[in-house]
């Protein structure tokens, strides 16, 4: 008789503070015939100071294709595995989703423990708009691709949340003005931990508080485009045409100053600009 595949939980630990995890959580980490941490030098910390003492495996982005299948093979013989990461929901931002979608495969049950996540707990206290929001992950590293991929989004009104680097702080601050406009933002920096702090204010206010590096795990929240402002009305392009016929500005200065003064992408502004710049040659 084949035996039935073991368990496989999906447990949401704390993202910072040690005592925030659950009853359930606890019971199920003493329970699980093996762990699959991020870092098991973290995990083991936890564990630690819950007296909890069981078989303790990594599993993270540099091994995934080999311990995945290997975790597999465990949940087939019967036994039951929890995965988690080093800070919040496993699957969100680290490849959690990777080993989800073997154990589905298979067949084997996937049961959720739910949590502690740094996506929602920044977004509680942002005082951005709660619904709806967008959760992108990671920017890019590098400074053209981050823009690039920021202007993928100028024109969402969801509320937008990223994760950062803190080291990146100011250079995806400095690149999210340039092409998001001034908009409103919320730097959460080490949530629930004792240096915990959450910046509200504007994306320039933000610039001069990080113009370089931060300290600290970071949630950068953003405001969507206003519902009015993810179209050009008449008065911003009577504004422009005005500011077209008007001397020999450079196009580039009277997007940029256009897009400053009402909070709207460069790039939305721009393709204006040249629509009414050909209207005016050829009128």
């Amino acid at each position: 008789m084949t035996k039935k595949p073991g368990t496989l939980y999906i447990v949401a630990t704390p993202i910072g503070n040690l005592e925030d995890i659950t009853l359930r959580a606890l019971r199920i980490l003493r329970q699980v015939d093996l762990i699959a941490a991020e870092d098991t030098r973290h995990t083991r910390k936890l564990l630690s100071a819950h007296d909890i003492h069981r078989p303790l495996i990594s599993y993270h982005e540099h091994n995934v294709r080999t311990r995945g299948p290997h975790l597999i093979r465990e949940l087939m013989t019967g036994k039951s595995v929890a995965l988690v990461t080093d800070a919040g929901t496993p699957g969100i931002s680290d490849p959690g989703i990777d080993l989800v979608r073997l154990a589905v495969s298979q067949d084997i049950q996937v049961s959720p423990i739910p949590g502690p996540s740094a996506v929602t707990t920044a977004l509680t206290v942002a005082g951005l708009p709660m619904q709806p929001f967008l959760f992108l992950g990671y920017p890019p590293n590098r400074p053209a691709a981050r823009r690039t991929f920021f202007t993928n989004y100028a024109h969402a009104e969801e509320t937008l949340i990223f994760f950062e680097s803190p080291r990146r702080l100011g250079g995806c601050l400095k690149d999210m003005r340039k092409i998001l406009g001034n908009r409103r933002v919320a730097v959460t920096r080490e949530l629930t931990k004792i240096h915990e702090e959450v910046f509200r204010g504007t994306l320039e206010e933000a610039m001069e508080r990080w113009p370089g590096e931060a300290r600290g795990e970071v949630t950068l929240l953003v405001a969507g485009v206003e519902k009015d402002k993810s179209h050009l009305d008449d008065s911003l392009i009577e504004q422009l045409r005005a500011s077209l016929t008007s001397g020999d500005r450079p196009l580039k200065e009277i997007v940029a100053e256009v897009a400053q003064e009402r909070g709207i992408s460069k790039r939305l502004v721009y393709q204006e600009a040249l629509k009414l710049k050909r209207e005016l040659s050829e009128g």
